[in-house]
């Protein structure tokens, strides 16, 4: 199992700690520190859960587009969108929960000719009101023809968004 690079100092300090709680567990004979030490086990564990990177398989290719995230489809619509479509698309909104892998990918093969950053909220990702002022990356992919924008959305939980995406890069 692969981990996201952004998670190795998180996993690290719950474990650590982990660690430390079973030592004064083991240390002071104690029941309660033994508890604490199976609880901070047990969010450690959903640490590094969350921050897992499992690989992809499947096709890919320039006719194709792919889901660029786990968890549930919650809305397909048409918006405006004047960043990088310049004009009418369709909106796919993918919910991710704590349980979801949260490491995205690009949808499409191509080149990536428009990355953005805008700062903003964390309101709760379920509600319409985060997709307008929560903090977000937006990644613009040219395949043939065809445009794609990648859009990631902060939320009440997931509050930092990191992208390594950089204008001219190769989407694969």
């Amino acid at each position: 199992m692969n981990f996201a690079r952004e998670g190795f100092p998180f996993i690290g300090a719950a474990a650590l700690l982990t660690a430390v709680a079973f030592g004064l567990a083991l240390a002071r004979r104690s029941y309660t520190l033994w508890l604490v030490a199976l609880v901070l086990l047990v969010l450690a564990l959903w640490v590094a859960y969350f921050f897992r990177d499992p690989e992809r398989s499947g096709e890919r290719g320039d006719q194709l587009v792919v889901a660029p995230a786990d968890g549930k489809v919650v809305m397909m619509t048409e918006v405006d969108e004047p960043t990088f479509i310049h004009g009418r698309a369709l909106r796919i909104s993918i919910f991710m929960n704590v349980f979801s892998v949260h490491v995205n990918r690009y949808p499409v093969s191509g080149t990536v000719r428009h990355v953005h950053y805008s700062p903003g909220k964390f309101l709760n990702a379920v509600s319409e009101a985060s997709s307008l002022s929560n903090e977000m990356r937006s990644v613009g992919i040219e395949s043939g023809a065809n445009r794609v924008l990648v859009r990631q959305i902060a939320g009440l939980v997931a509050r930092r968004i990191v992208t390594y995406s950089r204008e001219g890069d190769r989407a694969v």
